[in-house]
């Protein structure tokens, strides 16, 4: 994302800081905020409502300047971030908090802390099992994606039971999704599953083989939207190829999320269609439910 807005000399008196007198007598604390947002749609529009409001967003960052007193400019940086991506149309922030008139014992001209946050893009990850514990081996998966720097989970839909496809002899898969958001890339997100699916013993020596865990990263970003990522690299396909023919992944997708979508493709110009409905037209068959599980995340 290169379109920004930027706000500097945001200035407030606040309470912060870990002595008595700063908290009693206050001090001039001074924000800069970079705002990261696809600004093409006010571009073409030049309407307010199609962006964020610069003077709301001076006023949310003052209001926590002279708010709730933290020992921290780290923790007021944070929290402005946080109060900063809250608004739809933001994905990533940069805070500057600077504190200039901090009760350091020498000369100095400025004290700040600068910190940079993302909103996590939606994401699909599909998980499945056919050796071995399968139960536990999922449940423990999505543990390890709950903990996985940047991996937020949102839902965590029923297992089914599937037959094995690509015509070799092997025990019925367990199989579902896990719906989350991830601040990073596709590439580092890819490499977190590769790592989980190592974990647990996966290996690749026979294509559409039996496995211990297998990980697929079926979507980056919603469909049609400025963050969606797209993908025709051999190592990173985006979206999976083979999820829209697989009812195992769109019917636990569906369940999580009956609004979801996914492109038919790797190109912008590739119809997007809605999973339920993809989900309805391959029916069924051969699906079945799966047994209970609860990970925590």
């Amino acid at each position: 994302m290169t379109d920004r807005i930027v706000i500097q000399g945001i200035e407030g008196t606040g309470f912060h800081g870990v002595f008595e007198h700063e908290r009693r007598d206050g001090q001039r604390f001074v924000v800069d905020v970079v705002l990261e947002l696809d600004l093409r749609r006010p571009a073409r529009s030049d309407n307010l409502t199609d962006t964020v409001h610069y003077g709301e967003v001076a006023a949310a960052v003052v209001s926590r300047i002279e708010g709730e007193p933290f020992d921290l400019i780290e923790r007021l940086a944070e929290v402005i971030a946080a109060d900063l991506l809250e608004s739809g149309a933001v994905d990533a922030v940069e805070v500057v908090v600077h504190k200039p008139q901090a009760p350091v014992p020498v000369p100095f001209t400025d004290i700040s802390v600068e910190i940079r946050r993302e909103r996590g893009v939606p994401v699909v990850v599909a998980v499945g099992s056919n050796l071995g514990d399968r139960v536990r081996t999922l449940t423990e998966a999505v543990e390890m994606l709950a903990d996985l720097p940047g991996f937020t989970i949102t839902a965590v839909p029923p297992l089914v039971l599937s037959a094995a496809i690509g015509g070799i002899d092997q025990p019925t898969y367990l199989n579902g999704v896990v719906l989350g958001t991830f601040s990073g890339s596709p590439a580092s997100l890819l490499r977190g599953l590769h790592g989980i699916e190592h974990a647990h013993g996966r290996t690749r020596e026979v294509r559409w083989g039996a496995r211990t865990l297998d990980l697929d990263l079926v979507q980056f970003g919603v469909p049609g939207s400025a963050r969606e990522r797209l993908s025709a690299e051999p190592s990173l396909l985006l979206p999976h190829p083979g999820a829209i023919e697989r009812a195992f992944v769109l019917l636990p997708w569906a369940h999580a999320d009956p609004e979801a979508t996914m492109r038919l493709g790797h190109s912008t110009s590739d119809p997007i269609v809605r999973v339920a409905d993809r989900a309805a037209d391959l029916g069924g068959h051969g699906i079945h439910p799966g047994p209970e599980w609860s990970p925590a995340w």
